[in-house]
């Protein structure tokens, strides 16, 4: 990828992010029980094993940002942390999840969370931009619907203030009339064109906000589609959701890929990876 802008190389656990090899993150959207998060998480790890790809686990303790009150939301903080934690060590991998507030920022950083993510819908809240950062953690700020790629530098620039420079950004797509995204592979270059790493989100940029009314539709058979466009294009890494039945899912399932499904999308992924990055 000699084309491709040069960003530094973020180490997460064994991993990296911007090194030879993508890296993916990979789990369900949110902690829907401690026995499901503990069966999914190491079916991920073996999927993952047998596809040769290395990979951050990700599963939400909360899910804040619903379109009804009706929905479902996760668990307390401190215990979906610890238990997120818990499962990493179990299955050998670095994990993540959302934060919401400054204070569920601490709590994430004291458990042990590797990777702070902030949502896209509040990527410009400087109060939880600086918690997260002044945890020392790894974070990957999500890029709202609403910014411009050239518009993360703002938010670069904070999290350096703040005294974090171990960040990168995640493209989910951008708002495209009502109830829809688009996504833009050129986003990819531009912010890598800044100097910053770039993973991008297959699983949510196929979403359709709102759009069953009550809660978010969205064309989960598309998220390979897109995430084979983005490797192509040079991104660092690829966030996938991934679900045992999307179907039933408490939250995302439209959107999320059946985990029978996730091996072959993986190697195909890092398949395309290797053609891009020797030529």
């Amino acid at each position: 990828m000699a084309d491709f802008p040069s960003a530094p190389e973020i180490r997460i656990g064994a991993h990296s992010l911007g090194g030879p090899e993508p890296l993916f993150v990979l789990g369900p959207c949110v902690i829907e029980s401690e026995a499901f998060v503990r069966e999914t998480a190491a079916r991920v790890a073996e999927i993952a094993g047998e596809a040769g790809a290395s990979f951050v686990f990700k599963a939400s303790y909360d899910k804040a940002n619903r379109s009804s009150a009706r929905s479902f939301r996760g668990m307390d903080c401190r215990a979906g942390c610890e238990l997120l934690v818990d499962v990493g060590r179990e299955i050998g991998a670095p994990v993540t999840t959302d934060v919401h507030t400054p204070e569920e920022a601490g709590i994430a950083g004291e458990c042990g969370v590797d990777v702070l993510q902030i949502p896209a819908f509040l990527c410009r809240q400087t109060d939880l931009i600086q918690a997260a950062a002044e945890t020392g953690r790894v974070v990957n700020v999500k890029k709202g619907q609403f910014l411009a790629p050239w518009d993360v530098r703002n938010i670069a620039e904070k999290l350096i203030a703040f005294g974090n420079l171990n960040f990168f950004f995640t493209e989910r797509g951008v708002s495209f009339g009502y109830n829809n995204l688009v996504a833009d592979m050129r986003s990819l270059y531009w912010m890598r064109e800044l100097g910053y790493r770039v993973v991008f989100d297959a699983t949510h940029s196929v979403q359709r906000p709102g759009g069953l009314g009550d809660a978010t539709g969205g064309d989960g058979v598309l998220a390979p589609v897109l995430a084979r466009a983005a490797v192509a294009a040079g991104c660092d890494g690829v966030f996938m959701e991934t679900h045992p039945n999307p179907a039933q899912a408490l939250s995302d399932g439209p959107n999320q890929i059946p985990l029978a499904d996730l091996g072959a999308v993986l190697k195909k992924l890092r398949a395309i990876h290797t053609i891009v990055r020797e030529n």
